[in-house]
């Protein structure tokens, strides 16, 4: 597949992948009382997390191998095959556990234990196809899979419960699931599954979830240990303010996890640090006009969006935009250490997500909701600078001839 093809399938993938996440909601809010939404919501949060972990452990690992050869071929069959069975095993724990209590939500929660190994095997499909250069498989499955969804939803009628919604959500995903296998089965077909490699000690995949749980559990955290022990309008505000930047958390989710097989393409390092440069240019320029749009908004327009929560929320656009702004040129630094060392990365996480929680603190003790998100602002762009501190300085020292990273750089530990 030429280049642009397949960033434009990319790209597509991603906004139908985060339109169906999207419209998932919309669609149960409508069909659902406020209680049962609210169970809805709580359960696709628990799904939501768990996407992210096994993105994290089988999907940023997989991305980061070059080439299409047999062995990548394999680790693409073998990914699958573990998000199969692994969730099957986790599904079912938490189905039997949740089968032990009563209620609308232990109920829901059981739904969604049922249906884990097709929503989750889904997501590794499309990691896999971008592996593999075709990304216009990942595209067709994913299309049908959102019309499946949405078809099966928008039949339900109101106020159907939340174990129902969950239970159509899952199963109307099992359609682009099964052209996912089909699609990929005939892409590796001979190569054997080997699980072990996923399960060493040195995994890489063990880091991006350490990683992916530092980054999400220390800034949710953070703001509502604030509400806690400060104003709790301060979570409000902050979630507001940060709800309607969403887009862009898309967008740097889908570079994270989606730009390596694209950026390697290019032939050297020295290449691809600078279309990573380059698209950190282009990220944090959309945050800004997105910010300025925002800006622009009209008050009943806000209001309609956030409700009462719009005038604050609009209060702290200046430092929100420019967090998203710096997040841009961070996750593209991120991106470009995980083609040059992807073991680099953990220990800057690790660091700078706990210096945001003391710069959120410190930003609320001098000036409140406003400084708060300055603090949040302030610990986003010392990331950017670390990060392209590193590299910069991999860059200098391995030169323009680094070779590609290999199926052992991504088993092995530190």
């Amino acid at each position: 597949m030429k280049a642009r093809t397949a960033v434009v399938c990319s790209v597509a993938d991603q906004g139908v992948a985060a339109l169906t996440n999207i419209l998932v909601l919309v669609v149960a809010a409508r069909l659902s009382t406020v209680s049962d939404f609210a169970r809805f919501s709580g359960v696709y949060l628990v799904f939501t997390v768990l996407l992210g972990v096994f993105g994290a452990y089988t999907g940023q690992p997989l991305v980061l191998r070059r080439g299409a050869g047999e062995e990548t071929r394999g680790a693409c069959r073998t990914a699958v095959a573990f998000t199969l069975l692994v969730s099957a095993v986790l599904g079912g724990a938490l189905a039997g556990v949740c089968a032990l209590f009563a209620g609308d939500t232990a109920r829901a929660l059981m739904t969604l234990g049922l249906v884990l190994p097709v929503v989750l095997a889904q997501d590794t499909a499309r990691y896999a196809f971008a592996t593999l250069q075709a990304q216009h498989l990942a595209l067709a499955a994913d299309t049908l899979r959102l019309a499946c969804v949405l078809g099966a939803l928008t039949a339900q009628p109101h106020g159907a419960s939340a174990a129902r919604l969950v239970t159509v959500w899952g199963l109307s995903a099992l359609p682009g699931l099964l052209l996912s296998v089909t699609l990929l089965h005939r892409r590796t077909a001979g190569r054997p599954v080997r699980l072990a490699p996923l399960l060493r000690r040195g995994h890489l995949g063990r880091r991006f979830v350490v990683e992916f749980g530092v980054g999400n559990a220390t800034s949710q955290l953070s703001v509502l240990g604030l509400g806690v022990v400060g104003n709790p309008l301060v979570v409000g505000a902050l979630r507001g303010a940060t709800t309607l930047f969403g887009p862009l958390n898309v967008l740097f989710t889908s570079a994270t996890g989606f730009g390596p097989p694209l950026l390697g393409r290019l032939a050297t390092d020295r290449l691809r640090v600078r279309a990573t440069a380059a698209l950190a240019t282009v990220l944090a320029a959309t945050a800004a006009g997105w910010a300025t749009v925002l800006a622009l908004l009209p008050g009943s327009v806000g209001r309609h969006l956030l409700g009462d929560t719009w005038p604050t929320a609009a209060a702290l656009l200046p430092a929100t935009g420019s967090q998203y702004a710096a997040m841009a040129v961070g996750t593209c630094g991120l991106l470009a250490l995980r083609l040059l060392d992807p073991r680099t990365t953990l220990s800057i996480q690790v660091v700078f997500s706990l210096a945001a929680v003391g710069f959120l603190a410190g930003g609320y003790w001098l000036g409140g909701v406003p400084g708060a998100a300055w603090g949040l602002c302030l610990g986003s762009v010392c990331k950017a600078v670390a990060t392209w501190t590193r590299v910069a300085r991999l860059n200098r020292r391995g030169g323009a001839a680094r070779p590609p990273v290999s199926a052992a750089a991504v088993r092995s530990g530190p």
